[in-house]
């Protein structure tokens, strides 16, 4: 709810072939406001299912549901934030860590959670995320990630997991941060 997108569309002749063509975009539905016609930029008002066509000329689009789901409440750890790992070979793996994303129902799955992750002390380590630096949650709420050491062993590796709306604000409960202490 309050985020936008902008939708594409591609008119194609009898034989398939796609052709020129300008797109005026219509809602259907009053959980869906057209921004601009022109170029289809929609802005998601109330929580629910909304319907988009587009036109060109008499042709008109099957209509496309698009979901407005509400912004989730805050993030949190789910399990520990910490890891140990024992390096015994040159590409070790932590534990999976784990975010879960509350609010409202159906607004906590495919969030999206992005990570960043720093040597300690700072120096050439060779730190991956697993896997890779955004995750989403699941259906159920849930983003994992693990964090991988293929180069020089740093004492430990700092792990900051946050999310924002979708107007850019930060979600309550961000930064979460892990930490991963690697032994020898």
């Amino acid at each position: 709810m309050g985020d936008t997108l902008r939708p594409r569309a591609r008119a194609i002749n009898g034989r398939g072939d796609s052709t020129a063509a300008t797109f005026v975009w219509s809602a259907l539905d009053s959980t869906l406001q057209i921004v601009d016609s022109a170029t289809g930029l929609t802005l998601g008002r109330f929580v629910g299912a909304g319907r988009l066509v587009a036109r060109a000329g008499a042709l008109r689009s099957n209509a496309v549901t698009i979901t407005v789901r509400a912004p989730i409440d805050s993030i949190e750890p789910t399990g520990p934030t910490r890891d140990t790992v024992v390096v015994s070979a040159p590409d070790s793996l932590s534990d999976s860590l784990r975010i879960q994303a509350f609010g409202p129902a159906g607004s906590t799955a495919s969030v999206k959670i992005a990570l960043s992750v720093a040597a300690f002390p700072p120096g050439p380590a060779g730190l991956t995320l697993v896997p890779g630096d955004t995750v989403r949650t699941s259906g159920t709420g849930i983003a994992q990630f693990q964090v991988r050491l293929t180069g020089t062993r740093p004492d430990s590796a700092v792990v900051t997991a946050s999310a924002r709306h979708a107007d850019g604000t930060v979600v309550a409960g961000s930064p979460v941060t892990f930490v991963v202490e690697f032994l020898p």
